[in-house]
């Protein structure tokens, strides 16, 4: 019965081969199809396994895996570049079609590949090759079209091509070090006593919009991609981002704040504590992080290439019995400009650093005639135009409530000597008192 329903079905691929090539070149479809037939029956035994009969299943195969991975990109970060798969040839792409610039080539670390300079100037570049480890797999497995059989191999396969070909389109994406076009910029946030790393606050992520704004990127096609690390730190200190977080946690997606379409992928590229950036899926040491980035979608594009299903039959193992199977997977994706992107790396410090402390007069916030006391703070953040501080002494006059060891914020992020600020709750609340800073003459405002 198996042999019959193998049989039928070869029967039919080469009906559909034979028609398709006969009406490609002007014959009777029926006649291309009897051909055909008559060929798969006289010379079946003579081809190779994978060929006419067997090929099928192959096709098969790829199919269902080609439409895995197809779908692996919608509602992702890479969901929406412009594709140009259909000026690839042979698994090549020509810059000149693309309108990438060649100086995009220079001290390339992502795409070290050969190039061939042809006389028009054009460059072609090789797509990349994404190829699984091999597995074994059963007789019924491979010969069959049962989906349900075809889902484990399918989706671990397929999965880890997914899972390299994001790695390698975000490390093309980042840049290898910081300039005036590509900027490297380094988190300001607190730091994390574990690590050492400093956290992303929302005035990190203000910065890398100014830093988009500044390179005269069109606001509308901006997107962003955190790390994991990064999405932890806004969703402890950012309730919007917190919200949006929440809606879709299907394809990494997380909204739109501060001008950007924001994701969430695993794998991003991991910079030095000098701020270059390290080798596709190199392990990171003492100080060194994933970043996050942004790019503006229509300055990088992507390509997909031949897709391709390799097995040797189990008749060739005669230890084991064993049919082995993988794929190949060609793709690439890369900036077209390095110059409509930043990327937002961690900082890095060793060691807990000294907290900056004041002196400060607190007053009456009438008319700031009547002095209340006087004191030590120190800064305990800076961000998102607020300083919060907490009071180290307070020697109020009589009265007056004592203030040690409580916190406080001011609206400034680096408040000016001898300018009254009112004093706040870390809810925002006035406490009714109005501060400033008193400075010796020695000594400056330290900016956080």
């Amino acid at each position: 019965m198996k042999k019959f329903i193998l049989m039928s079905i070869a029967i039919l691929a080469n009906c559909l081969t034979g028609s398709a090539c006969a009406y490609a070149i002007g014959a009777d479809p029926l006649v291309g199809a009897g051909t055909m037939v008559a060929i798969g029956s006289v010379f079946g035994n003579l081809v190779p396994q994978g060929a006419l009969g067997e090929g099928v299943y192959t096709e098969v195969w790829t199919g269902e895996l080609v439409k895995y991975l197809r779908a692996g990109l919608e509602a992702t970060w890479l969901d929406g570049i412009p594709d140009n798969s259909s000026i690839v040839a042979n698994d090549v792409i020509h810059l000149v079609d693309v309108g990438v610039d060649p100086d995009v080539l220079i001290n390339n670390t992502t795409y070290p590949i050969p190039l061939q300079a042809l006389d028009d100037q054009d460059i072609a570049i090789s797509l990349d090759k994404f190829q699984t480890k091999v597995t074994p797999i059963t007789d019924d497995e491979l010969y069959s079209i049962s989906y349900d059989k075809m889902t484990r191999v399918k989706e671990s396969h397929g999965n880890s091509i997914k899972d390299s070909k994001f790695m390698k389109a975000a490390h093309a994406m980042c840049a290898n070090s910081h300039s005036a076009k590509t900027p490297v910029l380094a988190t300001t946030g607190p730091r994390d006593p574990e690590t050492g790393r400093r956290m992303l606050v929302p005035a990190d992520l203000v910065r890398m919009k100014k830093a988009m704004d500044k390179l005269n990127v069109p606001t509308t096609g901006r997107r962003l991609v955190l790390c994991n690390d990064h999405v932890n730190d806004l969703l402890a200190v950012d309730q919007k981002f917190k919200e949006q977080y929440n809606i879709d946690r299907n394809n990494g997606v997380v909204g739109r704040l501060y001008g950007f379409d924001i994701y969430e992928f695993a794998n991003n590229p991991v910079y030095t504590t000098a701020g270059v950036k390290k080798a596709v899926g190199a392990t990171a040491e003492t100080g060194e992080f994933q970043c996050s980035f942004a790019f503006y979608t229509q300055r990088v594009f992507k390509a997909t290439g031949s897709t391709k299903m390799y097995y040797s039959p189990a008749n060739t193992d005669p230890e084991y019995q064993r049919n082995k199977i993988n794929f190949r997977h060609m793709f690439i994706c890369m900036p077209k400009k390095q110059d409509a992107g930043v990327v937002m790396m961690s900082g890095y410090s060793a060691q807990e650093e000294s907290p900056v402390i004041y002196d400060f007069e607190s007053y009456n916030p009438s008319d700031h005639s009547e002095k209340w006391g006087e004191g030590k703070v120190a800064v305990l953040s800076q961000s998102e135009g607020k300083t919060t501080v907490i009071v180290l002494e307070n020697t109020p006059v009589d009265g007056v409530d004592e203030f040690a060891g409580r916190k406080f914020v001011v609206d400034a992020v680096t408040p000016e000597a001898g300018t009254f600020y009112a004093l706040k709750t870390t809810a925002g609340n006035s406490v009714g008192v109005d501060v400033k800073i008193i400075l010796s003459a020695n000594e400056n405002i330290q900016e956080g």
